[in-house]
């Protein structure tokens, strides 16, 4: 006789499963860590740190400079969301305005023939509202071809590797355009 093997199908209903979607926007960081080189680093320093934290909207089809996204002419929260913020642990020289060591918030005036990059005082909140009253500094951005369209919002600290003072750049950019202004520790 042979073996004989039963095979059972479960075809009750099972909890359908949900499906997973993408968040409209997510959070993303862009950071530059600060060192002595090797045997010159004083006695108890700790690296510095440079860091833009921020929301990261996606286009997904929508036009860029609207109202309702970024619009021309108005102060603008960089980023979705959340603030974004802006911190220091070294003194700066962010495109020509001094910036203390500390944590701000960016804002941004974006128009069709340049932008400025607004540097705000910190608030308590996670969300925070443009105030002209809280404005530390406003510095004009460097406008940049852009070769292929931006997705995503990007903000990145690109820190130079040549010789001299320790520099580099912030850089914006999203869609079609692309802003930036340079760094220095002062």
């Amino acid at each position: 006789m042979s073996p004989v093997v039963l095979t059972f199908t479960l075809s009750a209903a099972l909890p359908a499963q949900a499906a997973l979607r993408a968040a409209p926007s997510t959070r993303a960081t862009s950071e530059v860590t600060l060192t002595y080189p090797e045997g010159q680093a004083p006695a108890d320093a700790k690296p510095l740190v440079i860091r833009v934290d921020y929301g990261q909207p996606h286009l997904r089809g929508r036009a860029l400079h609207t109202d309702s996204l970024v619009p021309y002419d108005k102060p603008w929260r960089v980023g979705a969301n959340a603030a974004t913020r802006f911190t220091t642990d070294a003194e700066l020289v962010l495109g020509g305005a001094t910036i203390t060591k500390g944590t701000y918030v960016l804002f941004a005036v974006p128009s069709r023939t340049a932008w400025k990059l607004i540097v705000q005082k910190n608030g308590p909140r996670p969300e925070v509202a443009y105030d002209a009253a809280n404005t530390i500094a406003t510095i004009d951005l460097r406008s940049q071809t852009v070769v292929a369209e931006q997705e995503s919002l990007t903000m990145s600290l690109i820190p130079a590797t040549g010789p001299g003072a320790t520099r580099g750049e912030l850089r914006i950019s999203w869609g079609s355009f692309a802003v930036s202004a340079d760094w220095a520790v002062k």
